[in-house]
């Protein structure tokens, strides 16, 4: 049973731990960067499904603080796939609608790259059909303690305002489903604030793999459940007991 709080009519906020790109290529005989690449592939797959899917906002964990853990030649390669997607992919994007936002830290990323993100965030800015974030150097747990630090000097707070301190932006939507593929079954600080009340919806198949099917699945899934944000399922008034007979 759908909820009333969330119709198939809006346009829903996604978020997505690309997960697998590595045990893709392991078990093919192909090197781990081959399935990074081969996950890039799979991006613009599901950017261009997500509109047609009822998604307004589509959140790609792209690299995790933790991910600097990893070997310097796996870390140098996933800089340079994103340096290549920011260079060769905003004029499909600006074609398509699309607005990026790269969200997370950019003061560790290799020289030239917070340049392009800001290059490509502005030529990207009118885009009304989706919103991308990608989520690079990224740590929900950072985002809330750099957002806790800030409100500190604010004399009133809502949870609005804070929203705006975490993300970064005014009138973000909450996430309504996060979607991890490769069979793991953890969030790995992603979305903590935005996410409160998102579905979660866990898949075997490998990012590489990753297509508009899959995608159609997770969200019919989603729409399967009843999201009751807390609160009770709605009473029909013929099974409301009178008052006197209380």
């Amino acid at each position: 049973m759908q909820s009333d709080l969330v119709s198939r009519n809006e346009k829903l906020h996604v978020g997505i731990i690309m997960d697998g790109n590595g045990r893709w290529a392991t078990r093919r005989g192909l090197s781990r960067v081959r399935g990074h690449e081969a996950g890039v592939e799979a991006i613009r797959r599901i950017v261009e499904a997500a509109p047609k899917q009822g998604i307004g906002t589509l959140t790609l964990y792209a690299f995790s603080t933790d991910n600097w853990r990893r070997p310097k030649a796996e870390v140098a390669a996933l800089m340079t796939l994103l340096r290549f997607y920011l260079g060769n992919e905003v004029q499909s994007l600006v074609k398509n609608g699309v607005r990026l936002t790269v969200i997370g830290r950019r003061d560790r990323l290799p020289d030239g790259i917070a340049n392009a993100i800001a290059r490509a965030e502005d030529a990207t800015a009118h885009g009304g059909t989706l919103h991308l974030r990608i989520a690079v150097d990224y740590s929900a747990r950072d985002a809330i303690l750099n957002a806790a630090a800030k409100a500190a000097a604010l004399t009133s707070l809502t949870r609005e305002a804070f929203s705006q301190l975490v993300t970064g932006e005014a009138g973000l939507r909450d996430v309504d489903l996060i979607i991890r593929t490769s069979g793991e079954k953890r969030l790995s600080d992603f979305l903590l604030w935005e996410g409160a009340y998102a579905e979660l919806h866990f898949t075997e198949r490998m990012w590489p793999e990753f297509d508009a099917g899959d995608l159609a699945a997770a969200l019919a899934s989603f729409h399967g459940r009843e999201r009751r944000f807390g609160g009770l399922q709605a009473i029909v008034p013929e099974e409301v007991p009178s008052l006197s007979r209380v």
